[in-house]
């Protein structure tokens, strides 16, 4: 489950009329920019029309046991949210998202998740804001909670129209909108590699921890390791951005081949030292920027077993990637994969939230821009971690244009999962996990 939230701000799209349950369920995957499954999505109207404002996601808890407290969080977050960015909402509209699960009928799992429905309608109503309308999607079909019309909304619920084929759909071609899959498709690109090939992938990150762990604890050799680091994620860079484009998943499967598991496995191990990791941010637009997002995203499938948490650091420049080029959909779900992995990776909650609020990556491309400038100064005696920091404190001042404290994120961290970097002297079996020295 993603405990991260997810949020968008109010936009100034063509405005379109959707009437009904039938049309609003239509257009979810256009206002989220992905099919999302197994989601609480919730949706800020504004105006006596319902102008389509903030919009916020989360993955389903699992125990229903969460579900009063989640609720209540949900609403206070989308409601101060939108009153932070400018308008309170005059109604919301809530989606539940989730297909059957082995053995359950659609009708089945709609009924499962009514509480939930009622909770984030009570929690709403709580905050006197109403919920306009509550409807579930599973299995291509939806219900609705709150129209007690059977003629329209029928106990066994309505199909999902056709993809293509409604109003919405020929909005969003005009306007050149793209759907991009479903939330669990997009997530499956940064996912690690199967079995076969994560045997050999494990046994030269086992290979390259031995050899560069030691190195990574003294700070002289500390830096050598990250120059090499660069220099490599940069040949392998520009190694991707010879390769022909091809559709998505050909695509990674091209750079996949492209890269040995050795020269994955040395830039994830580097990566996790935060001066590189940070110095690697700079690559964030112009004609670089495609081929640093095609190697993050390739790096973090290379993240297997047991090195899984170590995707953090390629996630995190993934998701800083895709919003730096406008792809916030892309942004929010690799941010969310790395606080998935690592709640307290602090990198990843700064830019996670600066994006959730809308804010402009401006503020952040210039700071990296200023360090690229002025890294030979800064370099002086002892400053080897100025970069890192000053990265950080630029991340915070970007979220805290809008907000000015940290939005409250929904659930805590999974049990057993760290909520800071270890220190790099812990004992974490680090012949085979390698060590992070930063956020």
């Amino acid at each position: 489950m993603n405990k991260h939230h997810e949020s968008t701000g109010p936009s100034d799209e063509q405005q379109i009329t959707l009437r009904g349950p039938a049309e609003l369920a239509d257009a979810l995957p256009y206002l989220m920019g992905f099919h999302p499954n197994d989601s609480v999505v919730m949706v800020a109207l504004h105006g006596g029309r319902g102008r389509f404002g903030g919009r916020l996601r989360l993955g389903i808890p699992q125990s229903a046991h969460e579900w009063p407290s989640v609720a209540e969080q949900l609403a206070e977050c989308l409601i101060k949210g939108s009153e932070r960015r400018g308008g309170r909402p005059d109604a919301i509209v809530v989606f539940l998202c989730q297909d059957p699960a082995e053995g359950e009928t659609g009708n089945q799992t709609m009924e499962r998740l009514r509480p939930l429905a009622q909770r984030l309608r009570t929690a709403c109503g709580a905050l006197d804001v109403p919920v306009l309308e509550a409807l579930c999607i599973s299995g291509n079909r939806f219900w609705s909670y709150v129209c007690p019309d059977a003629r329209c909304c029928p106990a066994e619920g309505n199909a999902l129209a056709m993809p293509g084929t409604s109003v919405m759909a020929a909005a969003a071609t005009y306007a050149g909108i793209q759907v991009r899959g479903s939330l669990r498709e997009m997530e499956a690109r940064l996912a690690p590699l199967p079995s076969a090939a994560a045997q050999e992938q494990q046994r030269a990150l086992d290979a390259a921890g031995a050899a560069l762990v030691p190195k990574l604890l003294d700070e002289e050799s500390r830096r050598k390791v990250g120059g090499t680091t660069l220099e490599l994620a940069r040949r392998l860079m520009e190694r991707l951005g010879r390769a022909p484009a091809a559709t998505p998943s050909l695509s990674d499967l091209n750079d996949d081949r492209l890269i040995s598991h050795e020269e994955a496995a040395a830039v994830i191990l580097g990566l996790q030292d935060r001066e590189t990791r940070d110095r690697a941010a700079e690559w964030m637009e112009g004609p670089e920027a495609e081929s640093a997002l095609r190697l993050w995203r390739a790096l973090a499938r290379r993240c297997v077993a047991p090195y899984e948490e170590h995707a953090a650091a390629p996630l995190t420049l993934a998701g800083w990637v895709s919003w730096s080029t406008g792809d916030e959909p892309a942004a929010r779900v690799a941010l969310g994969l790395a606080l998935r992995l690592d709640p307290g990776y602090t990198f990843a909650q700064l830019l996670h939230e600066a994006c959730n609020q809308g804010l402009d990556p401006e503020t952040l491309r210039r700071c990296l821009r200023g360090e690229r400038g002025t890294r030979t100064v800064r370099r002086g005696g002892g400053t080897g971690r100025v970069a890192g920091a000053r990265s950080v404190r630029s991340a915070r001042s970007v979220r805290a244009q809008a907000a000015g404290r940290r939005r409250t994120r929904p659930g805590a961290a999974r049990p057993g999962t760290a909520s800071g970097r270890r220190g790099v002297g812990q004992q974490r079996a680090q012949s085979r996990r390698g060590t992070r020295t930063g956020r």
